[in-house]
């Protein structure tokens, strides 16, 4: 609705209207200073919405750190209900607190709803009671709603009220040479006045007699004289004949007229670009089907187009929260650029709710390297080389205490400074994932994080066995996982156990882990699980003190300092060592590597 499809500047003003848009751009430049509430009423298909979205477009542009709040009555009701089922009501309150300009369309639908008046009321009295701006639309006056709290319909008559009638015949003419402009479509003197004359009963009526004639038009390839209009309508006359007020009866009209030149897969496909071009649509994923020489499945190309244009929606929405400069973008009116669309929300939202990232201090060359884990380090280093390009996904297994986490967190630090943090990164445990996917579904944002996720370069996931059990988080991780894999990106995984032991994980989920690089982690021999070495001396081992003591009693209690002499007790001597705030470094001979001990 605030992508920039709705403006004053393509909102065709006349006498029916003039009052309303008025106001309506008043409003939009100075929220809440005049008209508060300004409650807008017509006939459906006047213009009513398109005034709504252009305040709060016009509103955005002039003051930007403004929050605009645009929904329909009944995502109101449907907010308010899931607040009250989750518990999470008081965070409905706090969320329409924070609204600069509010703006519900549909308010007529207020009838019969007791708890959704009293929360609308609620709402209203502290937006108005601290000077902010609220505009509703409506089929009819608020004296005319019926079942409303008589304080609620005080509160809407309480600003300015303004209608907006039926368009008289130059603003008739003017909205179709407007559309064509748009569209850039041209038709011969004469048949948008004669289209003008019709008895359309308001501008979306009037708009389906144009996309009829335009189709016509583009299907024939020959022009559509004046003398032709009411032929193509199927109407016998002008303004004096019956209108056929569907959209969708155009199809069979059309058929009948053109059956000799045309084929019917032909026509409703004309007729369906002509629909979506007139929404402001690039349809060249349609347009090339009409080159085909046999029918198409024409049920699957519309779905498909269909959902590419819902997710499109979605998306802009979402870009538009993020940031107002992203309204109007020609991305979001191409079905075939949904994939551009989405990297462009996803780059939004990582720079305003960064992913979590790798702990830092842990490093590859940390761990211990034996027999029994060389291939699954070697592997990470591969990865940390060159992301998505070899052993995609990863999958580490081992118990715990093998480094199966340090591994995880030390190939993310190892390719954010490869590529020196040009890559987004995500490291997240299973358990943290789980949490913020419930925490998605609470507050309705799902799409804002799959967003998220769906942008990463490299995702990294440990302990994926906590997915165990958790249906609806694990449709979600195969959904991402295709995203990425498709995309060529990273995936990183580790568990507790072998995939085959993972049975509350879903057979797809494993058999796209089995189709990467499966590599077990194991304990070092001669190593406790919390990583650390203890050796026993020859002689006389009751008396002689382990490694394992030796580091606990060097270490200081803060952490701080390491007394040296205490380490030169130790039975077997250190190759190297030393030590900071996070950690313990120890090297010990016929071990190849180091050992990373975290000071607990």
């Amino acid at each position: 609705m605030l992508d920039g499809r709705f403006r004053f500047d393509n909102y065709v003003v006349g006498a029916a209207n003039r009052l309303a848009a008025t106001a309506a751009r008043a409003v939009a430049e100075a929220p809440g200073a005049a008209y508060n509430p300004l409650f807008i009423y017509s006939s459906s298909g006047l213009g009513k919405t398109h005034l709504l979205g252009a305040v709060g477009h016009h509103a955005r542009q002039l003051h930007h750190d403004l929050v605009v709040e645009y929904l329909t009555l009944d995502d109101f009701v449907s907010q308010l209900h899931q607040a009250i089922g989750t518990g999470r009501a008081d965070a409905f309150k706090r969320r329409y607190s924070g609204v600069g300009l509010l703006l519900l369309d549909d308010v007529q639908f207020l009838t019969g709803r007791v708890e959704t008046q009293s929360e609308i009321l609620r709402v209203f009295n502290a937006l108005q009671g601290s000077g902010r701006q609220i505009v509703m639309t409506c089929d009819r006056p608020p004296t005319e709603i019926a079942d409303v709290d008589e304080r609620l319909v005080s509160r809407l008559a309480g600003g300015l009220i303004v209608d907006v009638g039926a368009p008289d015949y130059e603003t008739r003419v003017a909205i179709l040479r407007n559309k064509c402009a748009e569209r850039e479509v041209r038709l011969a003197p004469g048949v948008l006045e004669e289209l003008a004359r019709g008895p359309a009963a308001n501008v979306r009526e009037l708009q389906g007699a144009l996309n009829r004639i335009v189709a016509h038009q583009s299907l024939l390839d020959a022009p559509i004289g004046v003398h032709d209009v009411w032929h193509v309508l199927g109407k016998a006359g002008g303004a004096g004949s019956p209108a056929r007020d569907e959209f969708e009866t155009f199809v069979s009209d059309l058929a009948s007229t053109v059956a000799q030149s045309v084929e019917a897969w032909r026509v409703r496909l004309g007729e369906r670009i002509a629909r979506w071009s007139g929404e402001g649509y690039r349809t060249d994923r349609l347009e090339r089907e009409l080159g085909r020489a046999d029918a198409p499945d024409l049920e699957a190309i519309e779905g498909t187009f269909l959902a590419d244009v819902e997710r499109l929606r979605a998306l802009e929405r979402e870009a538009i929260r993020l940031d107002p400069q992203h309204a109007g973008l020609a991305m979001f009116r191409d079905p075939e650029r949904v994939a551009d669309a989405e990297a462009l929300v996803a780059r939004a939202l990582a720079a305003r709710e960064p992913l979590p990232g790798p702990r830092p201090g842990y490093r590859l060359h940390d761990l211990v390297r034996t027999t029994r884990n060389r291939v699954a380090i070697q592997a990470a280093a591969t990865v940390a080389e060159s992301p998505g390009d070899r052993f995609n996904p990863l999958v580490v297994h081992g118990p715990p205490g093998s480094g199966k986490t340090h591994l995880a967190h030390a190939i993310g630090n190892a390719v954010r400074v490869r590529e020196k943090g040009a890559l987004s990164i995500a490291c997240i445990s299973a358990v943290d994932f789980v949490d913020e996917c419930i925490d998605a579904l609470q507050q309705g944002t799902i799409e804002r994080w799959r967003a998220r996720y769906r942008a990463v370069e490299v995702l990294i996931v440990d302990d994926i066995q906590a997915l165990d059990g958790k249906e609806r988080t694990q449709d979600e991780f195969f959904h991402l996982f295709n995203v990425l894999q498709q995309a060529g990106r990273q995936v990183v995984i580790t568990a507790d156990r072998p995939l085959a032991e993972l049975t509350g994980l879903q057979p797809r989920l494993r058999s796209r882990f089995e189709g990467g690089l499966v590599a077990e982690l194991g304990v070092v021999d001669g190593v406790d699980r919390s990583g650390r070495s203890t050796p026993v001396p020859e002689g006389d081992e009751a008396a002689a003190p382990t490694i394992d003591a030796v580091l606990e009693e060097a270490l200081a209690p803060d952490a701080e300092s390491v007394d040296f002499d205490t380490l030169a007790r130790a039975p077997q001597p250190l190759d190297s060592f030393f030590f900071d705030a996070e950690k313990v470094v120890a090297e010990w001979p016929g071990i190849e590597g180091r050992v990373m001990e975290e000071l607990r």
